[in-house]
């Protein structure tokens, strides 16, 4: 069975480029991005890790972890940081899963877990599923799940967005709307009433319809 929003992750114990893991214990009650690769060296996949190099802070700021996966040794995952931090600036610090018999790929149904084998032989178009992002909160849940085809780079950007937004709404009780970016006005979602929406929205709000009530966005 596929994994849905609001699904337990799936819980694993793997060799990283930082050591071994449980995963479920890794998390220690943070976000977490957990992002994968279907192959070590390849163009656009060195241009994400590189970028995402480069971005971590952003996503520390958010209490957010980032780890990576590829079904790749993790001996190639540090030959492959060499050249991520030639081409790209940014050196890799955060792990890297070695997913060498394809059993987190399979978990997260990135592949058929009917699969056999282990990644000697397979080739980037063999793993081209192998290219999600699930954003997991601090309950294990996976709030975000995207998969992207292996010619079109992610953008990690939008995620920083997603993030954003999942984090606000997770501790108010609003949406936001399409292209909102942090700072801009939210929905106040419509179970919430008008008599409490008065207590929890003090600078009013602009009705457009019934259930489409805009305010600013709440500390």
């Amino acid at each position: 069975m596929s994994l849905r929003l609001n699904d337990t992750a799936p819980n694993f114990t793997a060799n990283t480029t930082l050591g071994a893991i449980n995963f479920h214990e890794w998390l220690d009650g943070q976000w977490a991005v957990l992002f994968s690769h279907p192959k070590d060296f390849t163009p656009v996949c060195t241009t994400e890790l590189g970028y995402v190099a480069r971005i971590e802070q952003e996503f520390a700021n958010r209490n957010t972890k980032v780890i990576g996966l590829s079904v790749d040794p993790i001996e190639d995952h540090s030959k492959w940081a060499v050249d991520i931090e030639e081409t790209q600036g940014a050196r890799v610090n955060y792990p890297m899963i070695g997913d060498t018999d394809l059993a987190v790929a399979k978990l997260y149904d990135m592949l058929p877990a009917e699969e056999t084998g282990t990644c000697e032989g397979r080739t980037a178009a063999t793993n081209a599923t192998v290219r999600s992002v699930f954003v997991i909160g601090p309950d294990k849940k996976i709030k975000m799940t995207m998969t992207y085809p292996m010619g079109t780079g992610r953008n990690f950007d939008e995620i920083l967005r997603v993030l954003d937004s999942l984090q606000l709404t997770a501790k108010h009780k609003v949406s936001t709307p399409a292209n909102w970016k942090q700072g801009e006005d939210i929905i106040i979602v419509p179970s919430v009433s008008s008599d409490d929406a008065k207590t929890m929205f003090p600078g009013g709000w602009k009705t457009l319809k019934p259930y489409l009530r805009i305010a600013a966005q709440p500390d």
